[in-house]
């Protein structure tokens, strides 16, 4: 195994699906074998639905094995934001349904006893500058109040308690956020799918999909295929057979490195509590100890589109370094990214056109999201009103200019980076 490869494949190998014949018809075809496809996949079979999943990649190839595994379900925009978007009751619905995506997520983990080394262990914001630390204690006391999260304030003289290191000031716990394992709660998810009925057919791509009659017909790799639905779960792999959803969604990458092995002394000192962690920068960085307590997973945007060079991975040791400089030249055994899929208004999305159902644009928060928005999609498809969902209005807007490669990051990553240096220094002149 490379150490391009993620580190989650060492416990969870990838594999390819066993080779099946295509069926030429079928009730739905669901395009991605990811957390949203396999959730819309496994909520029709168990409906009695006949089902085929089509993949480009081998399941679970992109971002559900990629990522961090830290069940967020975050919201980029604020709530004042999000009521200027979409009003006060879209707004305040969105809020809701992230707590109880969170909570369905958990609840799906333990009814099907998923071993997928899930750990409710509570989230750290860390504070970049003394203004930050005022809006995480607002958000904090927000949270409380109005959602009846375990949510409080942590004072920089305090936040030792939770992460050893004085880079931050101050910063915010929430106790509803944990860890798992993306890669063991996919192939948990596949396996249910698998089991339920749900055909899956990995390196397969679809190539085009067009209406025909009351349904549709799927062009793949293998064969052509008439459904009567299709829900499209491919987010940041979305490729040119949908050119449409393609010009809505930006992929962006998203990076993480992995730490060698650390002593339990030295873990026991950075990351006492073990919780999952992030941070206020504009390049914000989100990390975690490894399921096992033995490492630090350090992740953050990555600022390229194309080709693997080097200097992504050592801003992420740079930035490791400043926050717990006890790892300064410590060795890195993996580097690895995937595609998250951002969209115009920053919120993802439940939404049709033409017929089809798209669930996507989850902007970095797909381990809770993807599977809450699959299976919405799924029930939306059965007409059970339980499909309902604050994420299900219009279609994320068109980006200008966007072609499947998001050819703007590196300019958006310098500017970002150039503003986290300049808050930076307006905090150190404050203290001399």
């Amino acid at each position: 195994m490379s150490e391009r490869d993620a580190y989650w494949w060492q416990a969870a190998p990838l594999a390819s699906a066993a080779a099946r014949p295509v069926a030429g018809t079928c009730d739905v075809v669901v395009v991605g074998a990811g957390y949203t496809g396999l959730s819309a996949a496994l909520t029709l079979a168990r409906a009695g639905r006949s089902v085929q999943v089509f993949d480009k990649m081998r399941p679970g190839e992109g971002a559900s094995t990629r990522n961090g595994g830290i069940t967020s379900g975050n919201l980029r925009p604020s709530r004042a934001e999000m009521v200027r978007r979409f009003g006060e009751a879209r707004a305040d619905a969105i809020l809701a349904e992230s707590k109880a995506a969170r909570e369905d997520l958990y609840a799906f983990i333990a009814r099907e006893g998923l071993d997928c080394d899930f750990a409710l262990v509570g989230r750290f914001a860390g504070a970049a500058t003394p203004e930050d630390y005022e809006g995480l204690a607002r958000d904090a006391e927000h949270l409380h109040r109005v959602l009846g999260i375990d949510a409080h304030a942590v004072p920089r003289a305090e936040q030792r308690a939770y992460i050893g290191t004085d880079y931050y000031h101050g910063g915010n716990v929430r106790m509803d956020i944990g860890g798992l394992h993306p890669a063991k709660f996919h192939a948990g998810m596949l396996r249910l799918a698998e089991a339920a009925g749900a055909v899956v057919h990995g390196e397969t791509a679809v190539r085009g999909v067009r209406p025909e009659g009351s349904g549709y017909e799927v062009a793949t790799a293998r064969g052509t295929v008439r459904a009567g639905h299709v829900i499209v779960g491919t987010n940041g792999y979305t490729d040119a057979s949908d050119a449409w959803l393609r010009r809505r969604l930006v992929p962006v990458r998203s990076r993480i490195i992995a730490t060698a092995p650390l002593s339990p002394n030295l873990m026991g000192a950075l990351m006492p509590t073990r919780m999952m962690y992030t941070e206020t920068r504009k390049l914000h960085y989100y990390y975690r100890p490894s399921p096992d307590g033995t490492r630090i997973l350090f992740g953050g945007r990555d600022g390229t589109v194309a080709g693997d060079p080097d200097w992504p991975t050592a801003n992420l040791r740079r930035a490791l370094a400043d926050i717990f400089p006890e790892l300064d030249g410590g060795a890195i055994t993996h580097s690895w990214y995937g595609h998250v899929a951002m969209n115009r208004d920053m919120v993802p999305r439940i939404f049709t056109r033409r017929g089809l159902r798209y669930a996507a644009g989850y902007c970095g928060s797909g381990v809770v999201w993807a599977r809450w928005a699959g299976q919405k999609a799924a029930l939306q498809v059965l007409g059970d009103q339980a499909g309902d969902s604050a994420l299900a209005f219009r279609p994320p807007g068109y980006v200008p200019l966007l072609n499947g490669r998001a050819w703007f990051m590196p300019g958006v990553f310098a500017w970002y980076s150039l503003q986290d240096r300049l808050a930076a220094r307006r905090v150190a002149r404050r203290r001399a």
